[in-house]
């Protein structure tokens, strides 16, 4: 088969030219598959950050609601004058009684107001078998098996809080949502906590299904998703989105959030199908242009050999007739190219070949003959130039435009980097500079933070080290902005400081720093040695971590000398802000560089 096909190779141009035009297309083939799917991994990941983002942030809600109705019923079941009040009732009504429990309800009711997310509260009275509801007054249980769980569910709980879901079995053929008259989840616990003789009271706090369906309604991306909540033991406590029966499999994406604060987490299910739906198309499209370029390929093969062939086979019919000795052999041609030429040759060749015939016979033949390769070795470098030409626009035209804003930063970003090798820039344009590279942080980020400039008139002209800011920027943007999914701020200001030192800070409003790791932190940069930490490459003997302050400290010190400074501010929950300080003189002695 192999020497098949090579023969056929040999043997005909137009197999050859077809090969020929196969291989051109094989990079733009290969390189077009290979953009395909990479832009379908990169949606892929950048899909799952967005997810894991939007998730995070709703289990931290949820993290604040589930606490905040925690310390609702601590302060419900640690109350005297309720507890007091439930313990001096006994089983016969009495005015009194009733006038206890309307206080109670009372109280209930206002805990049920300060929290949106709260739709009822209920009380269990063991002594009476009732139960005090804000949502229905009160109602004595019938039968013993309800009172037994009551009273084995505040035993077992003791001064701990457990979880219920409104369709947990309480007795055969009753649930619990059924005797409380509830569809959501509710937190139990038992009353007086602070009483080791506590009586079997037991507090009910119902959440408002709906609040919480709204919190993870937001977070579904389309009608074929789904996301759920569910408790350590794997049950789903809420769930939305498509039908909960429909199998996960390896077309969808999956992501799951625990919980830092309780061991609850929330699980996302998203068909990939949605995901790569416009790359599908797009897929789809450079499927049909590479086909309709192959077919392009072996029609453009076949008329180029088409016209080659033909003057060619009318040359070889001509020697032919003159190699059989016909030596008043002439080929009719009208064209004007190369092949035209080489017919009108062929035609003086046989007419100067009777007078050579005898002397120069064979010379001449010869010399035909190489000037007949000759003129074909001119034709196929033409086409073939023309040919790659027309490629190379074709694939400008299938440039990918979504990216046009993140790629024209990164490539001024780097433009200014490299910049010739200048190593100063003055504040302007360092800041011009650093613009690029937030705004494609921005982008990353999905705008979840913005950007302050407050650059004072007189540092605007101050020569400063290349990529200076760069490093401390990158921390707050990392350290400040992770995680959040929008009102982050990062504040870039510069003045001039009693007229001697140039002060630079880069401040933001991320969750700030521990006083342990601050100190830590100052500590490292009191002790580091610059005249061994190198600026570009880390040291992993002294440079563990802090690597970017380590290197901003280091070409500080390197470049401006011992009297720069570099200071860390920041306190947890208000952010953190970075302050560099350098002799101005010492700036204004590099402005030869500039």
């Amino acid at each position: 088969m192999i020497r098949w096909i090579v023969g056929r190779f040999s043997q005909h141009i137009q197999i050859r030219l077809t090969g020929y035009f196969l291989l051109i297309l094989l990079p733009l083939v290969l390189i077009s598959l290979f953009a395909i799917e990479r832009s379908r991994d990169i949606l892929y990941e950048q899909a799952m950050e967005r997810t894991e983002i939007a998730l995070a942030s709703a289990m931290n809600h949820f993290d604040l609601v589930f606490q905040n109705v925690e310390e609702i019923s601590t302060l419900i079941a640690a109350d005297p004058e309720i507890n007091d009040l439930l313990n001096s009732n006994s089983r016969d009504f009495t005015p009194q009684s009733i006038m206890g429990f309307s206080y109670i309800l009372e109280q209930l009711s206002n805990s049920v107001s300060v929290n949106r997310y709260i739709s009822q509260i209920s009380l269990y009275h063991q002594a009476t078998n009732m139960v005090i509801s804000t949502h229905y007054g009160g109602k004595r249980l019938i039968g013993d098996a309800q009172k037994e769980w009551f009273v084995e569910t505040a035993r077992k709980n003791g001064t701990g809080i457990s979880y219920i879901k409104s369709d947990y079995p309480v007795t055969e053929g009753l649930t619990f949502g059924q005797l409380m008259n509830i569809d959501s989840i509710s937190l139990l616990r038992a009353m007086d906590l602070y009483n080791s003789d506590r009586q079997a009271n037991l507090l009910v706090v119902t959440f408002s299904k709906n609040k919480l369906m709204n919190i993870i309604k937001a977070l579904l991306p389309s009608e074929h998703s789904r996301i759920a909540l569910s408790n350590d033991r794997g049950d789903v406590l809420l769930e939305a989105g498509r039908a909960p029966d429909e199998s996960v499999s390896d077309q969808d994406m999956t992501v799951t959030k625990a919980s830092d604060y309780s061991s609850w987490r929330l699980t996302l299910i998203q068909p990939k199908r949605e995901l790569y739906k416009e790359t599908d198309q797009l897929r789809l499209f450079t499927i049909t242009i590479i086909g309709l370029s192959i077919l392009l390929a072996f029609i453009i093969s076949w008329v180029v050999y088409s016209g080659i062939a033909s003057p060619v086979l009318k040359l070889s019919k001509g020697m032919k007739r003159l190699s059989r000795g016909e030596l008043n052999t002439l080929v009719d041609t009208s064209r004007k190219d190369e092949f035209g030429f080489l017919i009108q040759s062929f035609n003086k060749m046989a007419m100067v070949q009777k007078h050579l015939i005898e002397d120069h016979y064979e010379q001449q033949l010869r010399l035909k003959t190489t000037e007949l390769k000759f003129l074909q070795s001119q034709i196929n470098p033409h086409f073939l130039y023309n040919t790659l030409d027309s490629i190379y626009w074709m694939a400008k035209n299938y440039d990918a435009a979504e990216i046009s804003e993140m790629v024209m930063n990164l490539s001024k970003f780097f433009r200014l980097s490299l910049n010739k090798g200048r190593q100063l820039f003055t504040m302007e344009e360092s800041i011009a500079h650093l613009h690029y590279y937030l705004r494609i942080q921005q982008l990353r980020f999905m705008d979840n933070f913005r950007v302050e400039y407050r650059i004072s008139e007189d540092s605007k002209q101050i020569p400063l080290l290349k990529l200076l800011l760069q490093p401390l920027v990158e921390n707050a943007i990392i350290h400040g902005m992770e995680g959040r999914s929008s009102g982050g701020v990062v504040i870039i200001s510069s003045w001039v400081d009693q007229g001697n030192t140039v002060m630079i800070r880069v401040q933001d409003n991320g969750p700030g720093i521990e006083a342990e790791r601050l100190i830590y932190i100052q500590q490292e940069l009191d002790n580091t040695d610059y005249h061994r930490v190198p600026v570009y490459s880390v040291d992993e003997e002294n440079a563990k971590d802090l690597f970017g302050l380590r290197n901003v400290l280091s070409r500080m010190k390197l470049y401006y000398g011992e009297e720069s400074k570099l200071i860390v501010q920041s306190a947890a929950g208000e952010g953190t802000a970075v302050t560099i300080s350098i002799p101005l003189e010492r700036c204004r002695g590099t402005n030869d560089e500039l």
